[in-house]
């Protein structure tokens, strides 16, 4: 990636971190960048509307074109629109967390996040990825979807990081997991990424892609259901590849109102 667009990009997230006006200086020493590279930057993105000078030397802040610019491509993009009705209905069915990352090589980049109702629950950022193979059961269905060659290299190279006391830090029981994941359709975490966690993970393909759907919530709500969301997951998984599944996610109630709650994890599934 070219220097100039890192640095674009560093800006912007730098803005969401800091959360108020930044002048030249402090862009630049936060980002540990020369000042004339930094102007540059600052020059450019003001010019075509995406910051604002506050005041004579009161600092730079984002303009509302980016929020503009995000709310279309999101309202547009192809793959949100078929999956949000159906992820919103699974979530509602279970009251549990419910996220949809894509596959790219071996990482899992968050796109979507639809979260519990409850004060104690699962939470993550979109865009991050799932932070581990081994750990989490989005990692565990990213591998389960490999061939076996591509499988055998990802387990020669990848470390297996123990997260807690249950993270399989085995390879030989790594590919007995996973195997029994692609036996059943659907992949597991119980403790591994967080103590106290449970998710379960399933793919589907659309246009030569792989995404993942994972659900997220506490042990001692969802490990007592586990059979009946792993079905449910599975069902939303065909429909959204357009098979024909055994049953449908229940009609979708009212979205749950925001409320704050504890953060379980961010990256855990």
């Amino acid at each position: 990636m070219s220097k100039i667009v890192e640095r674009t990009l560093d800006l912007l997230e730098l803005f969401a971190e800091e959360k108020r006006p930044l002048a030249l200086s402090d862009i630049a020493r936060l980002l540990k960048i020369p000042v004339s590279s930094c102007h540059d930057v600052l020059h450019a993105m003001q010019a075509r509307g995406y910051l604002y000078e506050i005041a004579p030397r009161a600092g730079y802040y984002p303009t509302l074109r980016l929020q503009a610019l995000g709310r279309v491509i999101a309202e547009n993009d192809p793959v949100v629109a078929r999956a949000d009705l159906l992820l919103r209905s699974l979530r509602d069915t279970l009251d549990e967390t419910v996220l949809l990352s894509k596959v790219s090589g071996l990482q899992a980049t968050y796109l979507l996040a639809f979260e519990a109702s409850h004060p104690l629950r699962f939470m993550v950022k979109v865009g991050e990825n799932a932070r581990s193979l081994n750990a989490t059961s989005a990692g565990k269905a990213l591998l389960g979807g490999l061939d076996d060659a591509a499988l055998d290299a990802a387990l020669k190279s990848m470390p297996l990081k123990p997260l807690t006391k249950n993270t399989i830090t085995s390879k030989a029981a790594l590919r007995e997991d996973v195997a029994r994941g692609r036996k059943r359709g659907w992949f597991l975490n119980q403790g591994e990424s967080l103590d106290g966690v449970t998710t379960l993970s399933a793919s589907f393909r659309w246009n030569e892609v792989t995404y993942l759907v994972t659900v997220a919530g506490p042990a001692s709500r969802l490990d007592e259901r586990l059979e009946k969301a792993a079905e449910l997951l599975m069902n939303v998984c065909l429909l959204l590849e357009m098979r024909p599944a055994s049953g449908v996610p229940a009609a979708t109630p009212p979205a749950h109102p925001a409320s704050a709650g504890r953060r379980l994890d961010r990256a855990s599934a």
